[in-house]
């Protein structure tokens, strides 16, 4: 088990990496570029999501981390876990709502450009977000559920 688990682990390292560089490359970089006085006001907002919603990431990744470490010490089926999973929930949730806020902030930059894929990829971002929140909220109705069959089963003997 602990082979998988280190696959994990390190897969969500590597998630992180991209989100990152962003932050500290990507994003500053793109700042100090912009030329336009009109766009430069949209990009503080964009600043604002992207990092509000780095940290709200960057939280879900550490829960998920923390999962996998529970998991690796045979304490899955704990209220840890539980949550952990409710941590995943509301950062899917933040990021999801984040971005739904964020939409017409998108749309300025979308009709400066005139390229209609920002928004939708803002709406693939936010959706996916929801989806990884929804998942996290089943997830925890199952785990919650396994916990008390659980003690109940322990009670019974």
């Amino acid at each position: 088990m602990k082979k998988q688990t280190l696959f994990l682990k390190a897969t969500l390292i590597l998630l992180a990496l991209p989100i990152l560089a962003i932050c500290l490359v990507g994003f500053p970089f793109l700042v100090m570029h912009t030329t336009e006085w009109a766009l430069a006001w949209t990009l503080y907002g964009i600043g604002a999501l992207l990092y509000s919603t780095a940290a709200a990431y960057f939280m879900a990744l550490y829960q998920a981390l923390k999962l996998l470490n529970l998991i690796d010490d045979n304490s899955a089926f704990s209220y840890d876990s539980v949550t952990a999973l409710k941590k995943i929930k509301w950062s899917g949730l933040v990021i999801a709502g984040l971005y739904a806020i964020s939409m017409p902030l998108l749309y300025i930059i979308a009709e400066h450009d005139d390229a209609p894929g920002v928004i939708i990829i803002g709406l693939v971002l936010g959706g996916a977000a929801l989806v990884v929140s929804i998942f996290a909220t089943v997830l925890q109705q199952l785990l919650t559920n396994a916990i008390a069959m659980k003690n109940e089963n322990d009670l019974t003997i």
